[in-house]
């Protein structure tokens, strides 16, 4: 189901048939390095990663992370959407991209309509976003799209602390 479409790509709800393209996505050395070891290693952690996490969010809120492909050809780019996590009281601005299409500026088009769509058609006035403290690329394109650092926090008391940043829409 398509959401969002903009110059150079559409978003669209993660279905099953995304498993393999998600595997490959979440062990991305910097994925591992950025967001974490999600322990998806064959196609059913797949489907239960997607059933479980977007999917289930789709369900319960009518929004999650969304697959990012070219408007060209269908070749997905990456992910990005929106994430209500229970530890943040805000929704929560998502990306990533596999490394072959990074410094193309398609982060910075796909979280700006999915900013905008939060906006308009989710009703939301505020976001946050959070980065890993090395992680100073998507540090850079949050500051780009609008948002500031607020404060250090941790998800989780066993997880290391991230960079919480948070823009008004």
């Amino acid at each position: 189901m398509k959401i969002l479409q903009t110059e150079r790509l559409i978003l669209r709800r993660l279905g099953m048939d995304d498993a393999a393209f998600m595997r490959g996505l979440v062990n991305e050395p910097s994925w591992l390095k950025y967001i974490g070891d999600k322990g998806v290693r064959t196609l059913e952690d797949a489907e239960r990663y997607l059933l479980d996490g977007p999917i289930a969010m789709y369900r319960r809120l009518g929004f999650g992370l969304y697959r990012v492909e070219l408007r060209d050809d269908g070749d997905p780019v990456g992910i990005c959407g929106l994430i209500k996590r229970d530890s943040l009281p805000d929704v929560d601005l998502g990306f990533a991209l596999l490394p072959r299409f990074w410094r193309n500026g398609y982060a910075y088009e796909a979280a700006a309509a999915t900013m905008a769509y939060g906006k308009n058609a989710l009703g939301l006035s505020r976001l946050v976003a959070i980065a890993s403290q090395e992680n100073l690329p998507s540090c850079r394109l949050l500051e780009k799209l609008g948002f500031r650092f607020e404060r250090l926090i941790a998800l989780n008391a066993d997880e290391k602390e991230l960079r919480l940043y948070a823009t008004a829409v």
